[in-house]
Parts: structure tokens; sequence; C-alpha cells
């Protein structure tokens, strides 16, 4: 799952949002010197890493990718997940619920800027005035967050044909997505009662 998942299933606890927004950009031990609050989000990050990846509708959604994207094709099944959330009317009743959502997420983020890792840090600005969070809802958007991937990505050089899967096997992803989405919104709850009870 990408940015927007990962915003959505911290439920607004600003702590557990920041860490599980900059998870990627921690490696290894470096974890440990952020509060504990902001490890939990770390971990909650990578908890839904897991779950995510091990889940059999992913595992299905990278079978339209993998043929021409191989390795790669799990981080363009997270973006797809993140485009299907955002027009999911069973956790943003209209655009405007999602528009709240990205705007307060961005103004939760804000103020915690000290503990952004350097490259998360430069990203960030982008983040916000581009609205990536409501942007995964369009085409126009998807378009862009594939490209990123190949910004990123050494061995992505390009990402139409990608693009080009996506509206192909919509409606077979749409699916998958709604068998996926109840299964790590209960995962993630039980997790945080689990973090924030132990």
């Amino acid at each position: 799952m990408n940015y927007l998942a990962h915003a959505y299933l911290s439920f607004n606890n600003t702590d557990l949002l920041v860490g599980n927004m900059i998870s990627d950009y921690v490696k290894g031990k470096k974890q440990f010197d952020y509060p504990a609050a902001i490890q939990n989000g770390i971990k909650l990050h990578r908890a839904i890493d897991d779950f995510t990846d091990t889940h059999a509708a992913t595992s299905e959604i990278k079978k339209f990718f993998k043929p021409a994207y191989r390795l790669y094709a799990g981080a363009f099944t997270d973006v797809v997940y993140d485009y299907f959330l955002a027009n999911d009317t069973n956790q943003f009743s209209s655009p405007e619920e999602l528009k709240k959502f990205s705007e307060n997420t961005y103004l939760l983020l804000k103020p915690q800027s000290a503990h952004f890792p350097e490259k998360f840090a430069a990203m960030f600005p982008c983040m916000q005035a581009q609205d990536w969070l409501y942007n995964y809802r369009s085409h126009n958007g998807m378009q862009k967050s594939f490209g990123g991937l190949a910004r990123r990505a050494k061995y992505i050089t390009e990402t139409d044909t990608a693009y080009a899967i996506f509206l192909t096997h919509k409606n077979d992803i749409r699916i998958w997505y709604e068998t996926f989405m109840p299964d790590v919104k209960n995962f993630t709850v039980n997790k945080i009662a689990q973090m924030l009870n132990g």
C-alpha cells in the first residue's frame, strides 16, 4: 500500500501517522532514534506491508504487472491500492471527504517535520503542494504516481505499460481490492490495539 493507505490506516493518531509515513526512509536501527510512539508507527507500517505482501489479493493483482515488471509488480500494486481506496465510498463518502482527509493529514504532519528523515523532508513539500493523497483518485494522478516509481527505481525505464495494464484490468483489480480492504483495516485496528495496550 502507498502513502494514502498508510495515512488512512493511522486513524488520525499523529505519532502513528508520522512513523507510518516515514518508515520507508528509516533503515535498520535508526528506528530506535525516534520517540517510542513514532517507533510504533514505523512498526505499524512494516506490519501492514507484511500483511499486504502475503495477502491473496496482492498476489493476484501482481500477476497483471509481473510479465512486464517482474520484481517491481508489487510496487505498482501498492499504487493501485491507493487509487481504489481514494475512490472507495465505504471509506471516503465523497471527493470532498477525501480532500478534507488529505488536507488534515498534511496539517498533522507539518509540525512534526523535525522527525522527518532527509529524503522524506525533501519530498513532503511536493506531496503537499501537489496534493498527492487526494490525486490518487484520478487517472492523471495514477500516471504521475507510476512515473514517480520510474524515477525512484533503478530498473524501471518506463511506466506507460503499467498504466495500460491498470486501465485494461481495472475492474478485475477492483474486485481484489474489495476483498483486501476490510481485511487490512481489521488487521490494522487489532495491531494498533495490541501496540497501545501492550
